[in-house]
C-alpha cells in the first residue's frame, strides 16, 4: 500500500510523493471535505490543484457528490483537508471509500492526502470532535487502512500549531490510543512496508 500523508498540503518533500508514484502521472483531487464551506474549497482546490501541476502530474477534480469518475485510470487520489466527518460522510455515500480502499489493497493507486486527508485513513476518528464540528450523527469508523490515528497540525519547535490537535495529541498518550502526530511540513510515507517520517 502506497500513502503520502502529510499535515498541510504536500508537506516539504514532495518528491517523496512523486517517487511514490513509479512514473504515473494521472491525479484527482478531492476536495468533499470543504463541501460546508464553499468559497473556501474553491480557493484550496486551486492551491492543491496548482501545487500538483507544479510536480508534472495531470490533474483535474472529483466531486464524490457527482461520481461518475473511474478511480481504477488514476495514479494518484489526493484529498485535501478541511471536516473530517463531512469527508467521511461523501467518502460513504459515493462509495469512493471502498472503491479507493480496494485499489490501494490491490497496489494500483497511491493515496496522498493532507490534514482530514490523512486523518480519515485511521481505524476510528473518536477525538476529532474535537478538532472538527462533527455534526447530527457523526460517523467514527474511518477507513481502517492504516493501524494509528493521525494528529496533524501539531507544534514543533519554531512552528505553532492548532491548539486543539495539541490537546488531541495529548488526549491520545494518555488514553493508549496509537496515533502519529505531524507538524505542518511533515509528512508520513509508507511504500508497502513500514511507514516513515520525512
Amino acid at each position: 500500500m502506497r500513502l503520502y500523508l502529510s499535515s498541510s498540503s504536500v508537506g516539504d518533500h514532495p518528491q517523496r510523493l512523486v517517487d511514490l508514484l513509479c512514473g504515473g502521472r494521472r491525479a484527482v483531487v478531492i476536495a468533499n471535505a470543504l463541501d460546508r464551506s464553499p468559497e473556501f474549497r474553491g480557493v484550496v482546490l486551486a492551491e492543491e490543484l496548482t501545487v500538483l501541476r507544479r510536480l508534472g502530474l495531470d490533474v483535474r477534480e472529483l466531486d464524490v457528490r457527482h461520481g461518475g469518475e473511474v478511480l481504477a485510470e488514476i495514479d494518484l487520489v489526493w484529498v485535501c483537508g478541511g471536516n473530517v466527518f463531512e469527508l467521511r460522510r461523501a467518502l460513504a455515500a459515493s462509495g469512493a471509500d471502498e472503491a479507493i480502499a480496494g485499489l490501494l489493497r490491490e497496489d494500483r493507486i497511491v493515496y496522498g492526502g493532507n490534514s482530514a486527508g490523512a486523518c480519515v485513513l485511521a481505524p476510528s476518528l473518536r477525538g476529532l470532535e474535537t478538532v472538527d464540528e462533527p455534526g447530527g450523527d457523526p460517523p467514527f469508523d474511518g477507513l481502517g487502512l492504516i493501524d494509528f490515528a493521525v494528529v496533524p497540525h501539531t507544534s514543533a519547535p519554531g512552528r505553532p500549531g492548532v491548539p486543539e490537535c495539541d490537546r488531541l495529541a495529548e488526549r491520545y498518550r494518555a488514553d493508549g490510543t496509537p496515533h502519529r502526530t505531524l507538524h505542518d511540513g511533515q509528512a508520513l510515507v509508507s511504500d508497502g512496508g513500514a511507514t516513515e517520517l520525512v
